[in-house]
């Protein structure tokens, strides 16, 4: 089959700090819901030791609840503490042995947190920055102080858990609303003390905090990521950034604060973030730090999860990889993370390396399989939009 001509500055290596990734491939966090009382299933070490031996560089574990009673309601979700510690430890031997790369993804939902479900800690209560899903919609309480503080410890005892189990780094969930993301954004965070408020600056300094202690934890060669987003699974058309000095103003922050990668979610990486430039928000980044940036959304997919409006399809599968290759080359991103394709078929980066295109199996929603998730709150937010699953 013709394909595109795919970049070969895709598939050269890229050295961060001591981590020498063999090309520019990310499998990014997916919940899969293989767990049992929140402890992952041994079975997660084959599934991505597959996905390294198909070619992809670096693996970013799906989200990992740290260790703190508000940090996830639900039953399907894995953590990074007690019994998930030894699993987790199995699972990133595995792809250190292979010869892959890992990063653990750090989580707390915040106020997309449901209380009384069953999760680990059912009748903890749920915190965020001010009890808001979203402008209007409560849920939980405002954290205080000392909740902010055990909050932050926890960040740092599960960066210190991943560090000593043999991960290359970890990537702090910054993104789709949840609890450090929802510290960004205006709608969520209405705080009258020095975490939050009206100036982008006070609403940052939470988050701030956590990677300054993060990274005086684990030390300078460690690898932190952050994972961020405009829109929320709450509010597809959310934005935290107005303007790219926003976003500047954001990135040299966590930049400064120990910072060295920076994940930017899309639902499409072709759509542009701002009027007059046909960057995406990864593009944007790119101009706004010498961090390498992660660009994830929509590549080598054609499978819509959901109907928003005002959204364009998904590109044809090769499409994508050819509008991919040509923004890569002009500087847009530094990594490509890739999703659902890679869902359907682990050997996916191989076989667009050797441009064995038709021996690509394709994703589609079936290979999702069953995840014991409670979405009760993003699902009500999605209905907010008319939007169906």
């Amino acid at each position: 089959m013709n394909g595109p001509q795919i970049s070969p500055g895709l598939f050269e290596p890229l050295t961060i700090k001591s981590v020498t990734l063999p090309n520019r491939f990310v499998m990014p966090p997916m919940q899969r819901g293989w767990s049992k009382d929140n402890v992952p299933d041994r079975a997660l070490a084959d599934y991505y030791v597959a996905r390294v031996r198909g070619g992809t560089g670096l693996i970013i574990g799906e989200s990992s609840a740290i260790d703190h009673p508000s940090a996830t309601g639900q039953s399907a979700a894995v953590t990074l503490h007690g019994d998930a510690v030894p699993v987790w430890a199995h699972i990133v031997g595995a792809v250190k042995a292979a010869g892959g790369h890992m990063l653990l993804q750090l989580w707390h939902e915040g106020a997309m947190r449901t209380r009384g479900s069953n999760g680990p800690a059912p009748h903890a209560p749920t915190l965020s920055p001010s009890g808001l899903v979203w402008a209007g919609r409560r849920n939980g309480e405002a954290a205080t102080a000392d909740d902010l503080d055990a909050i932050l410890d926890a960040y740092v005892r599960a960066a210190l858990t991943a560090w000593s189990i043999g991960a290359d780094g970890v990537e702090l969930h910054g993104a789709h609303g949840f609890l450090l993301d929802q510290f960004c954004w205006h709608e969520t965070n209405v705080r009258a003390d020095e975490h939050g408020g009206e100036v982008l600056e006070a609403r940052l300094q939470f988050p701030l905090r956590v990677v300054r202690a993060v990274r005086e934890a684990v030390g300078p060669d460690f690898l932190i990521s952050w994972r961020f987003s405009q829109w929320k699974e709450v509010d597809f058309g959310a934005r935290i950034f107005d303007t790219p000095s926003q976003l500047q103003e954001t990135l040299c922050a966590l930049r400064a604060a120990g910072v060295d990668l920076f994940h930017a979610s899309t639902r499409r990486f072709y759509m542009p973030e701002w009027p007059g430039s046909d960057l995406g928000l990864a593009g944007w980044a790119s101009a706004c730090t010498d961090a390498p940036v992660i660009r994830v959304g929509s590549v080598g997919v054609k499978d819509k999860m959901f109907d928003v409006p005002g959204e364009p399809d998904e590109l044809d599968p090769l499409a994508s990889l050819g509008e991919l290759s040509r923004r890569f080359d002009r500087g847009d991103f530094t990594l490509v993370a890739v999703g659902r394709a890679l869902i359907g078929d682990p050997d996916w980066v191989n076989k667009v390396r050797d441009g064995r295109f038709d021996a690509i199996r394709r994703y589609d929603s079936s290979m999702l399989g069953t995840a014991d998730w409670d979405l009760a709150l993003a699902m009500e937010g999605l209905g907010r939009f008319g939007i169906g699953h």
